[in-house]
């Protein structure tokens, strides 16, 4: 899961991402409003956890804008506001839940997994031949073999598998997978699809990650 966190306070900022990627959640960054704005536009993220007060753009204006342009993403209100007609007000505007700080990291993380949910409840699995992933347990196995993966892996796989036998561009991997568009010659996007090939194909049969040369990448069980 690709999780956008919009926070211009560094330390809060570093305190939610480390304890979001241990739990294996893919998390991308933006200073302020703006850049959130933009980023959330851009699409590619399952959830926003978003700051009410930001410079350049407040969070509020950010969900208004948001929901003005048609973007269902879930969104989690980050506020030190506590009063209720400032919680109101966020989710008037189109907010799914709000948090007041200070909080614990266990609530933020409830909070977090509840959204999600939302999301994933009709798919609780996503498969091909025998590799599976549960996108509510980030849990992974191929050939009943668990796998592990770094948060930036498993983000990656979960593309693939939500879109099983279709070509994807490394353009495309990187919007969905890290959220911005990366130069279309960088081999970031293949030095992981090779990590994550060593780790869902190697010793396994059939194949499944894919290389259509001159196009990107597919995941299927059998040879493009």
């Amino acid at each position: 899961m690709n999780i956008l966190l919009v926070e211009d306070e560094p330390k809060v900022a570093s305190f939610i991402t480390r304890g979001l990627e241990a739990e294996h959640y893919t998390v991308d960054v933006a200073a302020d409003g703006e850049a959130g704005l933009t980023r959330a536009l851009a699409g590619g993220h399952d959830l926003v956890i978003l700051d009410v007060m930001l410079p350049r753009r407040d969070g509020l204006a950010v969900v208004r804008e948001l929901r003005a342009r048609g973007r269902a993403v879930p969104v989690l209100l980050l506020t030190a506001r506590a009063t209720l007609s400032d919680k109101v007000a966020g989710l008037d505007l189109g907010a799914d839940d709000y948090l007041t700080k200070p909080f614990a990291f266990a609530e933020l993380l409830a909070r977090v997994r509840a959204l999600l949910r939302r999301g994933t409840a009709a798919t609780p699995a996503l498969a091909v031949a025998d590799l599976h992933l549960d996108p509510a347990t980030h849990e992974v196995r191929r050939g009943g073999q668990r796998i592990d993966l770094t948060p930036r892996e498993y983000a990656l796989l979960e593309f693939f598998l939500r879109n099983p036998g279709r070509v994807l561009s490394r353009a495309v991997i990187a919007q969905h997978v890290w959220g911005v568009d990366f130069d279309t010659f960088t081999n970031v996007i293949d030095v992981y699809v090779n990590y994550l090939r060593r780790k869902i194909d190697a010793g396994f049969e059939p194949k499944l990650l894919h290389t259509v040369r001159g196009a990107g990448y597919v995941l299927k069980a059998t040879e493009p």
